[in-house]
């Protein structure tokens, strides 16, 4: 009962939706302004780069989502005065051991991937390691981005998720808002200015498996684990002249870019071999009632509260 830790503390829908609303608004603001610049992504990155440094440039890339998360963490106890821990799970307690097995179980995959891909097409890439510029980026990489994608998942796989599903009384909607609006948020990153909306598709799949996974386990530990992985590992590994994130790492992808099967694979085969796996592993059942069912009112979790407490924790 997921969504349902969200009637814990001092419930009012209200408190679910101010921080998300305004954050969907800045990202609102910052694609029109994308828009309209005359410089586009790619060459402003360019310029920021040369200017300031990669390492400058990516912490100034984390630093307001890091922030961010300190912002909602503090807003859930402070406002909602609902605890970390029911945020995070239906758990009575955040299980990082799933956190730490989805966080390997993806670098790994990541890892080997990649490698198949640079060894596989070596005209591609060419190796960038450069170990002191390299012990920058994993400071600060290994540093803030387990804390960046914290912050989306906890806004969108967190607050919206509890939100919308007690606003909506059932698990579906949550499940796709979320995965669309997350997938949107992309929308001004420099992928989409230089592969096209088509790339839409792996960031808005990516939403639905983060979604599926929460609501299949009952809590956020997988979604945590695995997004961390994804940014982290990828940061470290590769960069690109049109990435959002341009670092200091292992290879650099100089092949031109294009919108191909490699964008499908991952949310039509990859993702939902993870969720078989996954779903094996941490026996998820019920499947259609998971994603599709309809979620208690207050009272409703209050009366089985009352009546089986070791069931409602967190």
């Amino acid at each position: 009962m997921y969504i349902e830790q969200g009637y814990k503390g001092k419930f009012g829908l209200w408190k679910f939706f101010i921080i998300p609303t305004a954050f969907l608004a800045f990202m609102a603001l910052n694609y029109v302004a994308t828009l309209l610049s005359p410089v586009n992504v790619e060459d402003a990155m360019a310029q920021m780069i040369d200017q300031w440094g990669s390492p400058t440039v990516l912490v100034l890339l984390l630093a307001p989502l890091v922030a961010g998360l300190f912002v909602v963490l503090g807003w859930t106890i402070l406002v909602h005065q609902q605890s970390i821990t029911s945020l995070t799970t239906s758990r009575k307690k955040i299980d990082w051991k799933r956190v730490l097995f989805v966080f390997s179980l993806w670098s790994a995959i990541t890892i080997a991937f990649t490698l198949i891909d640079v060894y596989g097409s070596p005209d591609d890439y060419v190796l960038n390691f450069d170990v002191s510029k390299f012990l920058i980026l994993a400071v600060i990489a290994i540093l803030l981005i387990p804390l960046q994608t914290s912050f989306e998942e906890y806004l969108f796989r967190g607050h919206m998720m509890q939100g919308i599903g007690l606003l909506a009384k059932n698990r579906w909607v949550p499940l796709f808002v979320t995965s669309i609006l997350f997938g949107l948020m992309h929308i001004a990153n420099p992928e989409v200015e230089k592969l096209g909306y088509g790339i839409m598709v792996y960031y808005i799949g990516t939403g639905f498996f983060l979604g599926i996974m929460t609501l299949m386990d009952e809590g956020l530990e997988l979604a945590l684990g695995f997004h961390a992985a994804n940014n982290l590992i990828t940061a470290l590994l590769v960069t690109a002249d049109w990435t959002a994130f341009q670092t200091d790492s292992i290879f650099k992808d100089i092949s031109e870019p294009a919108l191909g099967w490699d964008v499908l694979i991952p949310v039509f085969i990859v993702f939902p071999i993870l969720l078989f796996i996954l779903g094996k592993k941490y026996k998820w059942e019920n499947w259609k009632e998971r994603l599709f069912g309809k979620v208690m009112d207050e009272n409703e979790f209050l009366a089985l509260a009352d009546e089986n407490p070791s069931e409602v924790q967190a």
